[in-house]
């Protein structure tokens, strides 16, 4: 199950709609395509959060930023 939802509405809906849902957040960032992808703590969260946006949800493949940030190791943390 992914904790990854993408939705046809604004960063500031979303975390509003989670607030209001006390669903966790681990990050918003808006699409180029339009609409936002969410990223939940929980995936039990994320599920919940599909079932209450299930009119605005995002089928297919979303084009994000060049700018997003991936996540990456610290050095120390490669392997030798």
């Amino acid at each position: 199950m992914s904790r990854v939802v993408n939705v046809w509405a604004t960063p500031e809906v979303i975390k509003e709609a989670c607030t209001k849902h006390a669903f966790r957040i681990s990050a918003v960032e808006a699409l180029v395509s339009g609409g936002a992808r969410v990223v939940m703590l929980d995936p039990r969260d994320a599920e919940a959060f599909r079932i209450l946006m299930k009119h605005k949800l995002i089928d297919g493949v979303v084009k994000r930023s060049a700018s997003h940030m991936a996540r990456q190791w610290t050095p120390s943390l490669h392997r030798k």
